[in-house]
């Protein structure tokens, strides 16, 4: 039986949780039943990663204005490799990809929704197109998946797509890299001591997006080191708002308290110094960041919000907090720092108790399923 050819594709080439998703879902798909292609728009770091692991990687020029050249260029790649699945990932993957399909007549698309954003636009009537748009094409995929209960319900109750359509497929994680990632006691103090950082550290990884709420972590800093003025606080990430951060960042502290790193390959080794790993984000799909930060053991607090809930137990596998309240979360930080022992075991159950909900194996196996039923209806194999 001939290999089945997917093209997957998304858009930036930044690692987001939308890239991370597609990357290890590419690593791991079944070589023996797969033949992957990546596309998306090129540059560093996912077309090195993709490349890197073996996997061809083509080039699209993806951007947020229609363009009726990305089409036919996605439309050629599509009828170039006889490709059979179009897997897209995220908004403008997923507009400019199932397009293109249309037109190359690909027999079978699937779409995730990584997060859905637009339902949390501000301008009411951007928010209605977009739901508009997604039902569109929607009518015209085989699978839409949703990577959480509550995008799924969303997604259910703003009618995106037909509901015998919809898949449920949660984010995984590769427990056994982040084991690799998670270093003895020895390599912790030597890269602490490379960046000149000292306990106590609170943290985030994340995209500098409005969506991630950093404003608000540094509103919280504020707060904490009032209480703590040892406190040092890490953020890992790049993004849109990433200038207007740094310099917000560089008035509130003119100690340095505040270390912004930018985009690091090495982020879940940063995780790993960490004392609290904080995500005070506005909304999320199924956030990744938190599932890796439980798989290094590091106590929580995250922002009471949908998807967040899927992953943390309050108070037992993390604590919550609501969102765009520095107070608060300057309050739950400054408790796990007042003691130590406990939010060490708070760490320790949340590494327990979280990673086997949201597994690699498990993410992949599924989204596998999906594409051997389409596959079996559709193909001539």
């Amino acid at each position: 039986m001939r290999k089945i050819r997917i093209l997957e594709m998304i858009d930036k080439p930044f690692l987001g949780g939308g890239q991370v998703h597609l990357l290890t879902l590419v690593k791991n798909l079944d070589k023996s039943r797969f033949e992957i292609i990546v596309a998306a728009k090129g540059g560093k770091p996912l077309e090195d990663e993709v490349r890197r692991a073996g996997i061809p990687f083509m080039p699209v020029s993806l951007g947020k204005k229609i363009s009726l050249r990305t089409g036919k260029d996605i439309a050629d790649i599509l009828k170039g490799n006889e490709i059979d699945i179009l897997h897209t990932h995220g908004g403008v993957a997923g507009v400019f990809g199932r397009w293109a399909a249309g037109k190359a007549g690909t027999p079978i698309i699937v779409h995730t929704l990584h997060g859905i954003h637009y339902l949390h636009y501000r301008n009411p009537l951007l928010k209605y197109l977009f739901v508009l748009q997604e039902r569109y094409f929607s009518r015209r995929s085989d699978a839409v998946i949703f990577v959480s209960e509550a995008d799924l319900e969303a997604g259910k109750k703003f009618r995106l797509a037909p509901e015998g359509k919809c898949r449920l497929v949660r984010n995984g994680v590769d427990v056994g890299g982040l084991r690799d990632a998670d270093m003895s006691a020895r390599k912790r103090r030597e890269l602490a001591a490379a960046m000149k950082l000292s306990p106590p550290v609170i943290g985030t990884v994340a995209r500098l997006h409005r969506q991630k709420g950093v404003v608000y972590l540094l509103r919280a800093a504020k707060l904490v080191r009032r209480r703590h003025p040892e406190a040092r606080f890490v953020i890992v990430g790049g993004g849109p708002l990433e200038k207007s951060l740094r310099r917000r960042a560089g008035k509130m502290d003119p100690e340095d308290h505040v270390l912004m790193l930018g985009e690091r390959p090495d982020a879940r080794e940063i995780v790993s110094l960490f004392d609290v790993f904080v995500l005070p984000s506005l909304w999320e799909g199924l956030p990744l960041a938190l599932i890796e930060a439980a798989a290094l053991g590091r106590p929580i607090v995250a922002t009471d919000i949908d998807g967040v809930r899927e992953v943390i137990r309050p108070g037992d596998t993390g604590v919550l907090v609501p969102a765009k309240d520095p107070a608060k979360l300057a309050e739950a930080l400054s408790r796990l720092l007042d003691d130590p022992a406990s939010a060490v075991k708070m760490g320790e159950r949340a590494k327990r108790e979280i990673p086997p909900l949201f597994t690699l194996s498990g993410m992949v196996e599924k989204t596998q399923r999906i594409y051997m039923e389409f596959a079996a209806r559709k193909l001539k194999m």
